[in-house]
């Protein structure tokens, strides 16, 4: 990819809240990549998790991309309240004017199997992950004016792939992404944009436990777990002109692992 191939547009990324986590390593690619960012994170999820918070990563994200010399702002909110979604992209647009690429990064994810689950949290997984991406899509193309380069990435499980019992609100809302990604791609495609939906595979994001961690590392085929660098790349990709023709798809980028 060329080195300012994002030169001139505007992204929105969500789910910006660990520097282990995905939304960091897309945040720097699509930053090496010359676009202006508008980056979203919720720390009090992460904190309220077994791996835990990573107190001021946002923040010393926006920093190091701004001493970079990319153009970076920032804004904590939750996904779980139905109007926020619009008022980010609202709050993109006031900073930027317009934003031309909307990677739909973040996720609510707890354990849940069908003996356990409750409805409140089968309601969480549902606001957070289809509810707030269906909202910010419609936000976004709302102020999408048609343009060159409009593009949408949402992120998927491996739900599709193999059983995963034990998180069931999770793969139920997962699998709600995968589901939309043609359908929003048919209605969106004649306004210039693209809306493909990545399944990054096991990704090393340290949530894992050890035994968790060299389970999945066994059946690897590539000896290795995903790397966040590994979704961005190919989300940095997808969101410049190289792959204005790709859309509507669900790519499984695991390493050829499940």
């Amino acid at each position: 990819m060329k080195q300012n191939a994002l030169a001139g547009r505007v992204a929105l990324i969500t789910g910006v809240s660990r520097r282990k986590g995905i939304g960091f390593a897309v945040a720097r690619q699509l930053s090496a990549l010359g676009a202006k960012l508008f980056l979203h994170s919720f720390v009090a999820f992460d904190a309220a998790q077994p791996w835990g918070a990573d107190p001021g990563a946002p923040v010393s994200l926006v920093d190091e991309l701004r001493r970079d010399g990319a153009e970076v702002e920032h804004a904590d909110a939750d996904l779980q309240i139905s109007d926020t979604p619009e008022s980010l992209v609202h709050a993109a647009a006031a900073a930027f004017g317009h934003v031309d690429i909307l990677v739909i990064n973040h996720a609510y994810s707890t354990l849940g199997c069908l003996e356990n689950i409750t409805a409140d949290e089968i309601d969480r997984h549902l606001h957070t992950n289809v509810r707030a991406t269906l909202l910010l899509a419609k936000a976004f193309a709302a102020q999408h004016d048609g343009r060159p380069g409009g593009r949408i990435v949402l992120l998927t499980s491996g739900q599709h792939l193999g059983p995963m019992p034990g998180e069931l609100a999770y793969v139920a809302s997962k699998g709600a992404l995968h589901q939309i990604t043609w359908s929003l791609s048919a209605h969106l495609a004649q306004r210039r944009i693209t809306v493909n939906t990545i399944n990054p595979g096991a990704t090393d994001t340290g949530y894992a436990s050890p035994a968790l961690h060299q389970d999945v590392l066994a059946r690897e085929p590539q000896g290795r777990w995903g790397e966040p660098a590994d979704a961005a790349r190919i989300i940095g990709w997808l969101v410049t002109d190289d792959a204005q023709w790709i859309t509507g798809e669900v790519i499984n980028s695991t390493g050829g692992g499940p």
